[in-house]
């Protein structure tokens, strides 16, 4: 049975290896390499294959059938590079298998001219019927052999390759197959002990990577993609348990107290009742908020469900005490609607203040964004550095320089995704270690939650209040004649006192188009479909006092329908609003599209949400489908999962963590769940990982820093 090697090579020193080691490797091709990320002799034994060639299922040129998806293999004959007149390159080819040609077309792809005649290829298309032959446009091509260079093996790996810098999937191949050469005299290192590798059916990380690059049957691949997976997952856990167990050593927050009236009148004045999920997660924040040490904790709340209940009985408790809160959101809009929601339930409540004049005084809450006047501004300041200022809201501007607390307790931060770790940090240093709360609309699937934010503990808050409304939602396609009905709908709704919002599309990577868009539907409405009713627009690209005045008429009844950019996608509370219509909506995520939708729903009348759109891709006709499936944030959280795979997910921590190579959710599950227990059994028997130094190293650089402050003891 394979056990730990703790003589053989590290990744560490993989890394160290620049790729120009390797015999094979000139300035050239280290250049070339260089393209594609890979410069060292880690990162080329990391650049995994993407598929594999079973060359005894191959299928023959005179099987295919026009329109079917498929995959042949032969030899390159007969390319031709045309030069139309004002038009793209155009290159052609034939693929001979032995027995049968058949015809290759490229567009604008002049690179692949420069395949040599006779070099063997595998071709994934679809073929088509032209002029009485098959062909196939632009397919995908993988170079499977060098001119005259022999082919062996049953199962040929084929490799992430770049045409424009000129590497092919075999000598990609190649290239490994002499670096794992290299390798063989000292092997791998291998932090795991005989009986974890048995415990959890995992192959040596020696054998892994040669079986990966080099299987001779597919079970091998299976196995080795198992074992390279764990090792990403076990990395990132232990990074993770390690963080959480440092802020618990080394830190000693605030014990608020429990006892006072200010939370408990808070509560009895509240004009609803709590959920028995909103009464679970306060006990859970209080225990936190209660013991010596400081509180990290993500809240995740279905939208609609109450977060900011609960977000001010926190801030509240730590007033109670004597201390201060701090609510920090990602935009001003957001902002502005948490200040006036936080003073509403606040009402009448008042703080003891012993030595004034009539002992207490009402809780003072203040807004600070980046429109907020410098006289305001000063007055805030001033607030804050003397205590009068018990609750603040705000943006970034929470963060500047000159922002001064007199006792900072806790922290609730909203749409946590939204900020960077470092934004988070500078918050918390205004404060001796104040309790945390960080709160999203945006459900994370159980296991991502695992990786992504396993230094926290978490809360859920699933049920929504009582007397909300049902959302009822519908796919409407591009006819005039479907809209039309839609806009009926609307304005009913709008005869019977109700409103309603228009969402356009989002342009990725360009604000300034998103606001054109609305602009543009704005103007369109309000002249065909919408002529008459009172509308009003809302888009990031306007002045921010334009903003809250839009946003306040629409409050206040002013407006019918709003048209509005994704703006609006959190912390907007309109009760009477009963319509969303959701323009382009395939260009929208899943949870963005549960995000929008939760806007309506919120009052006591029945709401419908439209989704306009004609889905080119089944992974976009698969989320509206599953919006009009599903009102649970949490159940479209892992059906989101399903569909984008992890990637997505793992770029919203922005905390240093790389992109997974071979890792995904949910496929992998159970082995996130396996490396998150041998990560905390390593870490209970050798907290400092002083007996897993190359281990520490793995750490160290998923990191990208160093790990000392993890390990600290």
């Amino acid at each position: 049975m394979e056990g730990r090697d703790k003589s053989g090579l590290t990744l560490r020193e993989l890394r160290d290896l620049p790729v120009t080691q390797l015999r094979a490797v000139g300035p050239k091709l280290s250049e070339q390499l260089g393209e594609m990320g890979i410069a060292t002799v880690l990162d080329l034994i990391e650049h995994y294959p993407r598929r594999y060639h079973d060359r005894t299922n191959v299928q023959e040129i005179a099987q295919l059938k026009p329109d079917e998806e498929a995959t042949v293999t032969g030899r390159i004959k007969k390319v031709s590079l045309r030069r139309p007149p004002r038009r793209r390159p155009i290159v052609e080819m034939e693929l001979f298998d032995g027995t049968s040609y058949l015809k290759l077309t490229f567009f604008n792809q002049e690179y692949r001219g420069k395949i040599p005649e006779n070099t063997e290829v595998s071709v994934f298309g679809r073929p088509a019927i032209n002029r009485g032959r098959l062909q196939m446009i632009n397919p995908a091509v993988d170079i499977l052999e060098k001119v005259g260079e022999p082919f062996t093996g049953v199962l040929l790996p084929i490799y992430p390759q770049s045409g424009k810098a000129g590497i092919h999937s075999w000598q990609i191949r190649k290239l490994v197959s002499g670096a794992l050469k290299r390798c063989e005299e000292r092997s791998f290192y291998d932090p795991l002990e005989k009986e974890w590798l048995q415990t959890y059916d995992l192959v040596g990380r020696a054998t892994a990577y040669n079986d990966i690059h080099r299987p001779d049957k597919i079970d091998e691949v299976f196995r080795a993609r198992k074992r390279l997976t764990f090792d990403e997952f076990m990395r990132m856990q232990l990074a993770l348990v390690a963080r959480k167990r440092a802020i618990e050593r080394e830190s000693s927050g605030l014990s608020h107290r429990i006892d006072g009236e200010l939370v408990p009148n808070f509560i009895k004045n509240l004009p609803f009742a709590l959920t028995k999920d909103q009464e679970r997660v306060i006990d859970e924040v209080f225990s936190d908020m209660a013991s010596p040490g400081p509180m990290h904790r993500l809240l995740q709340g279905e939208v609609g469900s109450g977060k900011t209940v609960v977000a001010l009985a926190a801030l509240l408790l730590a007033v109670q005490g004597g201390h201060q809160g701090a609510f920090m959101a990602p935009t001003e809009v957001l902002a502005e609607q948490h200040a006036l929601t936080l003073r509403a339930l606040v009402g009448a409540l008042r703080i003891d203040e012993p030595g004034s004049l009539l002992g207490e005084r009402p809780v003072g809450i203040s807004l600070l964004t980046n429109k907020t006047t410098a006289a305001q501004r000063r007055q805030i300041t001033e607030g804050l550095s003397t205590g009068v200022v018990d609750i603040v809201v705000g943006t970034h501007a929470l963060i500047y320089d000159g922002i001064e607390f007199s006792r900072l307790g806790a922290i609730v931060i909203d749409e946590q995704h939204r900020f960077g770790v470092e934004q988070r940090d500078l918050l918390r240093g205004k404060g001796n270690e104040p309790d945390v709360l960080v709160m999203t609309a945006t459900p994370i699937p159980r296991t991502a939650a695992m990786l992504i934010y396993g230094d926290l503990d978490k809360s859920e808050l699933r049920s929504l209040p009582a007397g909300r409304s049902p959302i009822t939602t519908k796919i409407v396609g591009p006819s005039s004649l479907e809209r039309g009905e839609v806009y009926e709908v609307l304005k009913e709704e709008v005869k019977m006192g109700r409103q309603a919002f228009v969402i356009c599309a989002l342009v990725e990577g360009s604000e300034k188009l998103e606001a054109k868009a609305a602009t543009e539907e704005f103007d369109r409405l309000g002249r065909e479909e919408l002529s008459g009713l009172r509308l009003g627009l809302l888009h990031g690209q306007m002045p921010s006092a334009d903003k809250e005045s839009v946003m306040q008429e629409f409050r206040n009844g002013v407006l019918d329908v709003l048209v509005a950019t994704t703006v609006v996608e959190v912390g907007v509370d309109i009760p009477n609003a009963t319509i969303m219509i959701i323009e382009d909506a395939d260009r929208f995520g899943l949870l963005q599209l549960h995000q929008l939708r939760g806007r309506i729903g919120r009052g006591v009348h029945a709401s419908q949400c439209f989704l306009l759109a004609e889905p080119s891709t089944s992974e976009g006709q698969a989320r509206l489908e599953a919006m009009c499936e599903s009102t649970d944030g949490f159940e479209l959280a892992e059906k989101d999962l399903e569909i984008r795979g992890s990637g997505a997910v793992f770029g919203e921590r922005q905390s240093g963590f790389t992109d997974l190579k071979l890792g995904r959710l949910p496929r992998d599950e159970p082995v996130v769940i396996a490396a998150r227990q041998i990560a905390e059994d390593i870490l209970n028997s050798d907290p400092n990982l002083s007996h897993h130094t190359h281990l520490r190293e793995e750490v160290e650089d998923l990191l990208g820093d160093s790990v000392d402050f993890l390990f600290k003891i």
